[in-house]
């Protein structure tokens, strides 16, 4: 039997029994959204319920939350950790109030992402990967984001900011301070 490799992901998980435990309200969202797909292929509603209940509701993905969407769906623990690190619109810890989402390929490189990246960190006093002490702003470096020819760019939530320079940088951060 070969031994587990350690990754960046797998360092982070805290493995426990424990199952997450939502509202009424929430479990019938849950369930609008298998709803969506035939009974044999209720697992289509994972990157869905992962998104926009699990994040949303817990703040992050945690073991609990896996682990409540992997009896839910009637699918392996493994089978929901490989979707929920594969995609980086999940997070795998709590981010700030503000996640700045930089893309880092080969567009945003070119057109000017690493002076973007600097600068930002600098005015928050953060590196990618960190959060403000005050909770406020995570930055995190990403891959493509899709937006190649809009490039360098950014997105916040599930808003893109694209055609950046330092100056309009400097006023999407202002809006959020």
């Amino acid at each position: 039997m070969a031994l587990a490799v350690p990754t960046h992901y797998t360092n982070q998980v805290e493995v426990t029994d424990e199952a997450a435990v939502f509202s009424p309200e929430v479990l019938a969202e849950i369930d609008s959204h298998i709803a969506k797909y035939p009974p044999d292929r209720k697992r289509s509603a994972l990157i869905p319920l992962l998104l926009l209940v699990v994040q949303r509701e817990r703040g992050y993905i945690d073991n609990a939350g896996v682990n409540f969407l992997a009896k839910k769906l009637d699918i392996e623990v493994t089978d929901v950790w490989e979707t929920a690190t594969f995609y980086s619109m999940l997070n795998m810890h709590a981010v700030g109030k503000y996640h700045i989402q930089i893309c880092k390929t080969l567009s945003c490189r070119i057109m000017g992402e690493p002076e973007i990246t600097g600068h930002i960190c600098n005015r928050l006093g953060i590196e990618p990967g960190e959060t403000t002490a005050d909770g406020k702003f995570t930055v995190s470096r990403v891959e493509c984001l899709g937006s190649c020819g809009t490039a360098p760019m950014l997105q916040i939530g599930f808003d893109y900011h694209e055609d950046l320079t330092i100056e309009k940088v400097d006023k999407l951060l202002n809006s959020l301070e």
